[in-house]
């Protein structure tokens, strides 16, 4: 696993956090919401092969 990955996702919570603050200090909490759904969902996309791979490497492991 790379550490840069590590990173990306702090630097999408920092971005998502700031624009989320931001958005909802103006009154517009729809708009802040779909910011942090954007962001999980990236973040998503990004974890989701090593969580892949960790699961295929548990199967490997327990097969007979």
């Amino acid at each position: 696993m790379e550490i840069t990955i590590i990173f990306r996702i702090a630097l999408v919570g920092i971005l998502v956090t700031i624009l989320n603050q931001i958005l909802k200090q103006s009154g517009r909490d729809e708009q802040a919401f779909l910011v942090s759904l954007a962001g999980l969902m990236l973040v998503l996309f990004w974890v989701i092969p090593y969580i892949s791979e960790l699961l295929q490497t548990v199967e490997d492991l327990f097969t007979f």
